[in-house]
């Protein structure tokens, strides 16, 4: 099923959806934010400044689920000198003060010494944004999971918190649709597109002084493009 063919069934089948559903999601906050060698500009956070990333991180996980991206991927191949290139296009966003959304439960907890606030969030789909929901879960579109990798932090290499995250997430993305290209390919391709949600809220830690996102995605690849048609 095509991309055509998904947005016929949004229009067309209202039926289709289920009662309205609540998302739901954690995000953890630290209150004292250092990303390597750099302090964050808002150090120590207080308790409104570390509600508000809560709720500007969640914003972009729940987009992430209903609207999702566009992908471009280039697989690339070291023997023939091709590099690797994935391109994500976001085809929506839940903006600043959607009543949609809400923190239903927030605590803090101290890990070692460092304090992180805990806020559960929900959101409540309007009914467009359920056909969307309803759209990820029909035809040819495929889950899979992969693991991204951003850097921990550092003026020069990415500007701002969100971002950082956000890095490492649409590495996993990339990660994901690479390893279910492998899965279904038996010959590498040179590039595929099509779209990819996130199917719920990613796990974030560091390794080996990076920032590392787990994810489960949500897949469907419209066009595989073989070596052969070049």
């Amino acid at each position: 099923m095509n991309r055509k063919a998904l947005l016929f069934c949004i229009l067309l089948f209202p039926a289709l959806l289920n009662a309205q559903e609540i998302l739901r999601g954690q995000v953890r906050v630290e209150l004292e934010p250092i990303y390597g060698g750099y302090i964050d500009v808002h150090y120590p956070l207080d308790t409104e400044g570390a509600h508000r990333r809560a709720l500007e991180e969640a914003s972009v996980f729940f987009a992430a689920q209903i609207y999702g991206w566009s992908f471009h991927y280039d697989i690339g191949e070291r023997a023939r000198g091709i590099a690797e290139e994935f391109e994500l296009t976001a085809l929506g966003e839940i903006y600043w003060g959607d009543t949609s959304l809400e923190v239903t439960h927030a605590y803090l907890t101290n890990n070692h010494g460092n304090h992180i606030l805990s806020v559960w969030a929900d959101y409540r789909p309007r009914e467009f944004q359920q056909r969307r929901l309803e759209m990820w879960r029909m035809g040819n579109v495929r889950t899979a999971q992969g693991i991204g990798y951003g850097p921990w932090g550092n003026p020069a290499e990415v500007s701002g918190w969100l971002e950082i995250k956000r890095e490492a997430l649409e590495d996993a993305a990339r990660a994901a649709v690479r390893a279910m290209l492998q899965a279904q390919e038996r010959n590498r391709p040179k590039e595929a597109r099509g779209l990819i949600s996130l199917e719920s809220f990613p796990s974030y830690h560091i390794d080996a002084g990076r920032w590392a996102c787990q994810a489960r995605f949500r897949v469907l690849i419209e066009e595989i493009v073989p070596f052969a048609a070049h």
